[in-house]
């Protein structure tokens, strides 16, 4: 919880919202501040995803899968170490042994040992561990794999590319590339994760295989029963949530709602002490993905692969508990960063009047390489600025992950750096919002200098004041379990797609500490009205706001359910004492 004030503004709308006159008005109002117009726009069944075969290159891509196939050739998948990779690695694995490949392998690299992606030193590996790979098919890496392509093809293996992130203006010479974001790409949606790349892959590869009278002789795979790990591998990768991947994280969740999801997702729930019959997109981003992310964060993403490819429960829950262990490691090792971090930057400015409009730009020889993307985001979110955060490679290196503010697209203001000071960047890729470089240590004074340059020249027209976006202020005919119960049902929500947030001013009933870092609150609108349940999380000296009487706040409606009972409570995100 931010002790930064902010102005509460309402989502802007348009007046084109006729064809939503089925749902009340504020439905009406919420769907149509995030574009939607149409009944149709909400839909959210299988048979609404686009045609596998926008996707330029498929063809090529499947038809090379299925002559590895048929010729029982070795394929290893080379998978990113964050969730996102993961989940796309286990559903290439699954997926390709369901559509008939017998000889498959992963190899996942190390971030404390290799670079990222189909690196010269990933493809010897491959070769070195599997003497026999005829085939490496990237998954979430490899549109700038250049030098481990061409290691590859000195070997004589050959590469198939899966991956979402921005190409450069050259490609790696594969021999089939599948990305929504090249160039001559017709696919309706560029927001795909790497796993919903994967999973195209293997739709366009089952239509192909059916058509040539395969299944004639092997039983035809159900590929639905991989969107578990679909709408976690989504999630996590915080792309934005438009209408296809939408679908894929809702029909991904009704498996797992079902009890038909994969025990390597069920044993993270229960380590995230989640139930799978009501979870949430929000609970796999905040409940299962940092479990899973915290393999490669700290030790090796391997173990959070193994755990997902589980087959049994026992085995996937001993290797849930390792995650456990390792995310507990991960906030104890981010809490000393933080700390650290906002020790350096009260002594280069005062925050108090500190000018979000130069960025920020850390670099510490002693943090972790594993923690640096989650310590920009909390300092991101703290000064609502871009931030990039280095850690020491080695000697000669240093790397650094950013985070970025709406308006602000970081891998372009990367690649203008690349653009102006091209010795400095060794190495650079990523999205929007957030992006990973590499730079020699040396050169970080003159990286920092160049940064600050291009992100000024990239705020200079942005309204920096931190506004936090309303859906507007509800009454008590919306300030209902019933109400909160829609919302959780009505929509997939996650990044640019933003669950619904209210403000609206409360009397204050009774407020109490928890956990020396939370703040219980009992609230209601007037004294006609029922008290209603509220919880502030991690709030900056708490002990300040003890004996409020009124307060103000922007909240989510949400539905607190303990011992099989239900109770209506609000999530508070800011709030501003009024007496």
């Amino acid at each position: 919880m931010l002790a930064t004030k902010k102005r509460i503004r309402l989502r802007p709308i348009t007046n084109n919202a006729q064809k939503l006159a089925g749902f009340d008005v504020v439905l009406q109002r919420i769907f149509n501040a995030r574009g939607i117009h149409d009944l149709v726009e909400l839909e959210q069944s299988l048979s609404l995803l686009p045609s596998p075969w926008l996707l330029a290159n498929m063809e090529l891509m499947v038809q090379r899968l299925i002559s590895a196939i048929q010729q029982a050739k070795k394929i290893v998948v080379v998978a990113d170490f964050d969730a996102d990779g993961a989940t796309s690695c286990a559903v290439a694995i699954q997926g390709l042994s369901l559509l008939g490949a017998r000889k498959l392998a992963f190899i996942v690299p190390n971030r404390f040992e290799h670079e990222y992606g189909l690196t010269p030193e990933i493809v010897l590996q491959v070769q070195q561990q599997y003497p026999d790979v005829a085939v490496i098919i990237t998954v979430d890496n490899g549109i700038s794999s250049f030098a481990g392509v061409e290691q590859a093809h000195k070997l004589g293996i050959e590469v198939l590319i899966t991956d979402h992130h921005v190409p450069a203006d050259t490609l790696p010479i594969a021999t089939a590339i599948v990305n929504p974001q090249l160039s001559n790409d017709n696919f309706p949606s560029k927001n795909l994760a790497g796993v919903g790349v994967i999973f195209y892959v293997l739709m366009a590869l089952r239509i192909r295989l059916r058509e040539q009278g395969f299944f004639a002789q092997h039983p035809e795979p159900n590929l639905a029963q991989l969107l578990d790990y679909v709408a976690l591998g989504t999630v996590a990768d915080v792309v934005k949530l438009d209408q296809v991947n939408r679908i894929l994280v809702h029909q991904g969740l009704l498996r797992l709602q079902a009890g038909k999801g994969h025990v390597g997702l069920i044993a993270l729930a229960m380590e995230a002490k989640k139930n799978c019959a009501n979870l949430s997109s929000t609970d796999l981003g905040f409940g299962l993905a940092p479990r899973l992310n915290a393999a490669g964060r700290m030790q090796d993403m391997s173990i959070g692969i193994q755990c997902l490819l589980s087959t049994d429960l026992a085995s996937a829950q001993i290797l849930a508990q390792q995650l456990e262990s390792l995310n507990a490691k991960r906030k104890e090792v981010e809490m000393q960063m933080k700390q650290q971090a906002f020790l350096i930057l009260e002594a280069m400015h005062n925050l108090q009047k500190f000018n979000p409009a130069t960025g920020i730009c850390l670099f510490d020889a002693d943090w972790h390489q594993g923690v640096i993307g989650i310590l920009a985001a909390r300092i991101k979110d703290k000064l609502h600025c871009p931030v990039i955060v280095f850690a020491a490679m080695n000697a000669q290196e240093i790397k650094g992950s950013a985070r970025s503010i709406a308006g602000v697209h970081m891998r372009d203001v990367l690649a203008e750096i690349a653009r102006q000071h091209p010795h400095i960047l060794t190495k650079f890729g990523g999205h929007a919002m957030a992006a990973g470089l590499t730079i020699q240590r040396h050169h970080y004074p003159a990286f920092k200098l160049a940064f600050t340059e291009v992100i000024t020249t990239a705020l200079e027209h942005l309204d920096l004041n931190q506004v936090l976006l309303s859906d507007g202020e509800l009454t008590n005919t919306h300030l209902t379990l019933g109400f909160a119960e829609t919302l959780q049902t009505v929509a997939t929500w996650g990044h640019g797609f933003p669950e619904p947030k209210f403000h609206g001013e409360f009397e204050v009933l009774h407020c109490r500490i928890i956990a020396n870092k939370h703040l219980k609150f009992s609230l209601r609108v007037d004294v006609n009205t029922p008290e209603i349940e509220a919880i502030a999380f991690f709030v900056e000296t708490p002990e300040n706001y003890l004996g409020m009487r009124r307060v103000k706040i922007a909240y989510k409606l949400t539905v607190n359910t303990y011992l099989e009972t239900k109770k209506l409570q609000l999530i508070i995100e800011y709030f501003e004492k009024l007496q």
